[in-house]
C-alpha cells in the first residue's frame, strides 16, 4: 500500500481550498443536470415557438406558465374549446415557467443540503429556499445554492442543542416540529430579507457581464477560465456564476453566452490537433483517441496533462477560448440550458431549440467551436514546432509527468487520465508496495472526489477481475471520499486522494494507484481477496 502527499504550502492550500469549493458548487449542479436537459427539451418542443408547439393545441399543454393547478383540466378544456386556434391554451397549463423558476432552484437547494446534513438538511433547504423564490422574480439559482448549505448547516447546529437529550419516544416528534419551525423561519426570513439581497447581488452580476459585452470585453474572461480549467479551478467561477446567470438569461431571452465561455469544445481540440500532427512520444501516440474522448465525450479534462507538458499552450488556449466567445459575442450565439458535458452532441442539442435560434444559432456555435479550434491549432503547432528538435533530444518524455501533474492539480482521481495512459504507453506507470492485508475483506469500495465516473470505471473493472476469478461475496462499488462511512474494508483511491480518504475512514485498508482503469494492484487485490476465502 503506498500514498502520495504534496507539500503542504500556502500556495498548495489555496488551490486545494479553491477546488473543494469548486467541487463543492458543481455537487450541487452536476447530479441535476438531467433535469436542466429535460427542461431545455420541453422548451425546445413545445412554447409556442417552438417545433411543436401551435400544431396542434395539445401540444401546448407543456408550454406556457399559467394557473392550471387553479383551474383543473375542465377549465383548461374550457379555455380551448373557447378560442379559435387553441394557441391560447399556454395562458392557462404549462410546465416550462414552473420549472425554470420552481423545480430547478429547488433540486439545487435540496442537493445542497444533503450534501451538508444529509435528508433532513435537504428538507430543510427546501422549504428554506422557497422562501427565497417567492421573494424575487427572477429564477433564484444563485440564491438557492446559498441559502440550501445554508439552512442545512443551520438544521445541523440546531440538532447539536438537544443531542442526546431527548426522551425515549418524543425523537421523531421533536426532530420532526423542529426542522418544521426551523424551515418556516427561514422561508420567511428568505422572502423578506434573503430574497431581496440575492436579487441584488444577481443583478450586480448581471450589470457586470452585461458591461463586459457592451464593452466587448467579454473574450476577456478567456485569460482567467482557460488557464483555470488547467489547473481545475473553473468550477468556482463556471457553477458558482456563469451557470446561475446564464440560466437565467436564457430564461429571458431564450439563450445565454456565458454556457460556452467554459464548455466551448473548440479550444481542446485544436490542442490535441495539433499535438496529433505535430507532437512527439506519447503525447503524439494518444492525441487521436484523446480527441475523440474530448470531443465527442465532452470530457475536457484529457486535454489538460498536454497542455502542461508545453505551458506555452495555454497561451494558444486563451487565444482559441477568447476567438470562441468573440464569434458569440459579434453573431449572438448561445446555449439555451448548460451543456455539461461540454461535448458538441450536448452544445448542438443546447443550440438547436427554437428560443436560442434554431439552426441559425446552431450554425454560429458550430462556427465559434470550429474558429476557437484553429485558433489554438495554428498557435499549438507553432510552439511545437518551434521546440520540436529540443524534444526529440531530451532524455525523458514530460507527458507522463505533466499526467501526474494533471490528477495532483485535480486531487482526484481520473479514468480519462488513465485512458492516456493505457493509450500512450502499453506499460502504466503502477504504485510501487505490495497489498496487504490482516482482515477479511467483503466491502471493496473506489472512493473519488465526486464518486462518479472515474471510480465508477474502476469498480467495473475490478468487479470483473473478481467474478472471473470464481469468488463471491465481495461487493465492489464506487462513492465519494467524503462518503465514505467506515463500512469499507478496503478502499481504493488515486494517490492524491488516499490520504484524505484515510482520514475519513482509518480503519480500512487503503490501496493507492495510479492508473484507474489497468492497474497492476488490482491483481494483488484480487490474490489476496481470493487467498482469503480459500482459507
Amino acid at each position: 500500500m503506498t500514498t502520495a502527499s504534496s507539500p503542504t504550502t500556502g500556495v498548495n492550500r489555496a488551490r486545494v481550498g479553491v477546488q473543494r469549493f469548486g467541487t463543492f458548487l458543481s455537487g450541487m449542479i452536476m447530479p441535476n443536470i438531467a433535469a436542466f436537459i429535460a427542461w431545455g427539451f420541453i422548451t425546445m418542443l413545445f412554447i409556442s415557438a417552438g417545433w411543436l408547439g401551435g400544431w396542434f393545441p395539445v401540444s401546448n399543454l407543456l408550454g406556457g406558465f399559467g394557473d392550471a393547478a387553479t383551474i383543473g383540466w375542465e377549465g383548461a378544456r374550457t379555455a380551448l374549446a373557447q378560442t379559435e386556434d387553441g394557441v391560447t391554451f399556454t395562458t392557462f397549463v404549462g410546465l416550462v415557467g414552473p420549472m425554470v423558476t420552481y423545480l430547478l432552484p429547488l433540486l439545487i437547494a435540496n442537493t445542497g443540503g444533503r450534501m451538508v446534513y444529509g435528508e433532513r438538511g435537504g428538507v430543510v433547504a427546501s422549504i428554506a429556499t422557497m422562501g427565497v423564490i417567492v421573494g424575487t422574480d427572477i429564477p433564484m439559482f444563485l440564491g438557492a445554492m446559498i441559502m440550501g448549505p445554508l439552512a442545512a448547516w443551520a438544521t445541523k447546529q440546531m440538532d447539536k442543542l438537544w443531542d442526546g437529550k431527548i426522551k425515549p419516544g418524543f425523537e421523531m416528534l421533536v426532530n420532526n416540529f423542529s426542522a418544521g419551525i426551523l424551515g418556516m423561519l427561514l422561508a420567511i426570513f428568505g422572502f423578506f430579507a434573503f430574497g431581496p439581497v440575492m436579487l441584488g447581488i444577481s443583478g450586480f452580476l448581471g450589470t457586470i457581464v452585461g458591461g463586459l459585452v457592451s464593452a466587448s470585453l467579454l473574450p476577456v474572461l478567456s485569460i482567467i477560465v482557460e488557464p483555470a480549467k488547467v489547473l481545475f479551478l473553473n468550477n468556482a467561477i463556471n457553477h458558482g456564476v456563469f451557470t446561475p446567470l446564464g440560466i437565467q438569461q436564457a430564461a429571458e431571452t431564450g439563450k445565454s453566452i456565458l454556457f460556452l465561455i467554459e464548455a466551448n469544445p473548440g479550444p481542446g481540440l485544436g490542442l490535441l490537433l495539433a499535438f496529433t500532427f505535430f507532437g512527439i512520444g506519447a503525447a503524439k501516440a494518444s492525441a487521436p483517441g484523446a480527441i475523440v474522448i474530448q470531443f465527442f465525450g465532452g470530457i475536457h479534462e484529457i486535454y489538460f496533462p498536454y497542455a502542461l507538458s508545453k505551458p506555452m499552450t495555454i497561451l494558444a488556449l486563451i487565444a482559441g477560448g477568447a476567438t470562441g466567445v468573440t464569434t458569440n459575442m459579434i453573431f449572438g450565439g448561445g446555449l439555451a440550458f448548460p451543456a455539461a458535458p461540454g461535448s458538441i452532441i450536448a452544445v448542438t442539442a443546447a443550440a438547436l431549440t427554437p428560443e436560442a435560434g434554431g439552426v441559425g444559432n446552431l450554425l454560429v456555435v458550430y462556427l465559434s467551436v470550429v474558429l476557437a479550434a484553429a485558433v489554438t491549432f495554428l498557435i499549438t503547432a507553432v510552439i511545437l514546432r518551434s521546440s520540436r528538435k529540443r524534444d526529440l533530444a531530451a532524455a525523458t518524455d514530460s507527458f507522463s509527468a505533466a499526467i501526474d501533474q494533471t490528477e495532483a492539480n485535480k486531487g482526484k482521481s481520473s479514468s480519462a487520465m488513465d485512458a492516456l495512459r493505457g493509450s500512450g504507453a502499453a506499460a502504466a506507470g503502477a504504485a510501487t508496495g505490495t497489498v496487504t492485508a490482516d482482515k477479511t475483506i467483503s466491502n471493496i469500495v473506489f472512493a473519488c472526489d465526486a464518486g462518479m465516473g472515474s471510480s465508477a470505471m474502476g469498480a467495473s473493472v475490478l468487479r470483473n477481475k473478481i467474478k472471473k476469478a470464481g469468488v463471491e461475496g465481495v461487493t465492489v462499488t464506487n462513492k465519494a471520499v467524503a462518503n465514505l462511512d467506515g463500512s469499507e474494508d478496503l478502499v481504493i483511491t488515486q494517490q492524491q486522494l488516499t490520504d484524505r480518504a484515510r482520514g475519513v475512514n482509518p480503519n480500512a485498508i487503503h490501496v493507492s494507484v495510479d492508473n484507474f482503469m489497468n492497474s497492476p494492484k488490482y491483481d494483488e487485490v484480487v490474490k489476496l481477496v481470493v487467498d482469503q476465502h480459500d482459507a
